[in-house]
């Protein structure tokens, strides 16, 4: 009987998935985010939230235990000092599964995985009012015609700012 033997092999033997999820690890540790697919993410989230657990208590033990998994100095010494701070008050889900689509070439589900915390971009965005159909054929037919002309005007500007960018850049 296999009971509870249920875990994805990621179609590798028991050697290769262990250094995959560790060389993943490491880099969603020292890039805060990486790009993958859904079924390796997934499996990366059950592998990398223990250690990150296992962080918050800063021993000679737990350091130990954490390198029989990562086997980098330096990826031990980046979650050990930044990333158990940021994560301290936190009680678990440490990490975040973003769905990006599918690759081209194999129609894979494609996904990133970041640590939570490190996440600039997702705090500082506010979020839209959620209109409406009959809201916003209302709202929009009167702000759309006056808009219009000030979106004209607004266009030219910006064009010139983009073609004097590249030139600055060029320059350096």
């Amino acid at each position: 009987m296999r009971h509870n033997k249920k875990f994805n092999h990621l179609g590798r033997t028991a050697s290769h998935r262990a250094a995959m999820l560790s060389n993943m690890a490491v880099s969603l540790i020292m890039h805060k985010r990486i790009t993958t697919t859904l079924a390796k993410a997934k499996a990366l989230k059950k592998y990398v939230e223990p250690l990150i657990t296992k962080s918050k208590e800063d021993t000679t033990n737990s350091r130990r235990v954490v390198f029989s998994y990562l086997q980098d100095k330096h990826a031990i010494t980046e979650l050990f000092t930044v990333i158990s701070q940021k994560v301290a008050d936190r009680p678990g889900g440490y990490t975040r599964i973003i769905k990006t689509g599918f690759r081209a070439s194999d129609a894979a589900p494609m996904c990133f995985i970041e640590l939570v915390d490190f996440d600039e971009n997702m705090a500082k965005t506010a979020k839209k009012a959620k209109r409406t159909r009959r809201s916003s054929k209302k709202a929009t037919a009167p702000a759309a015609e006056e808009a219009a002309p000030v979106a004209e005007a607004e266009a030219p500007a910006t064009e010139a700012a983009e073609t004097a960018a590249p030139a600055e850049e060029a320059q350096e």
